[in-house]
């Protein structure tokens, strides 16, 4: 395909929401990431998040399922780290997804930057930060709330 421009806010918890991401394992996850998407095509603009979830700016390419490629990250990310670590690092099994307008790129970027801020201030967008509960509707929330 000669032309595309999809963009994608993910969001997914470590397994039972154990803070296992520590300021020492950041960096290691980012890369994965990042390795992990270069070699599936896919265009990651951002990652952060705390110590027990993760959110991902990225663009997949339209002949690839979201849920494809939110596979092949949390696998690769999640087996490599299991075995650097010497411990059972796993995700949970479900995720969140929201897709934007390229023009959104910027202020999505601020709010995945800014995890941490936004958590200390409990300045959260309900339907992404309830991963693996029972999610409340999306449209409860509007999405540039968090960007506020």
């Amino acid at each position: 395909m000669p032309y595309w421009r999809l963009f994608y806010h993910l969001i997914w918890a470590t397994k039972d929401r154990n803070p296992m991401i520590d300021d020492a394992i950041w960096p290691e996850l980012r890369r994965l990431l990042l390795l992990t998407a270069h070699k599936n095509e896919l265009k990651i603009h951002g990652v952060g998040g705390i110590a027990d979830h993760v959110h991902v700016a990225v663009s997949i390419p339209p002949s690839m399922p979201v849920g494809t490629a939110v596979g092949r990250l949390k696998g690769s990310s999640s087996r490599i780290l299991s075995q650097s670590l010497g411990t059972d690092f796993s995700w949970q099994a479900e995720y969140g997804v929201v897709s934007f307008a390229e023009r959104h790129l910027p202020p999505v970027l601020a709010c995945i930057s800014g995890q941490p801020r936004h958590h200390a201030a409990n300045r959260l967008w309900p339907a992404l930060e309830q991963l693996g509960e029972s999610s409340p509707d999306p449209s409860s929330a509007p999405f540039t709330g968090l960007m506020d």
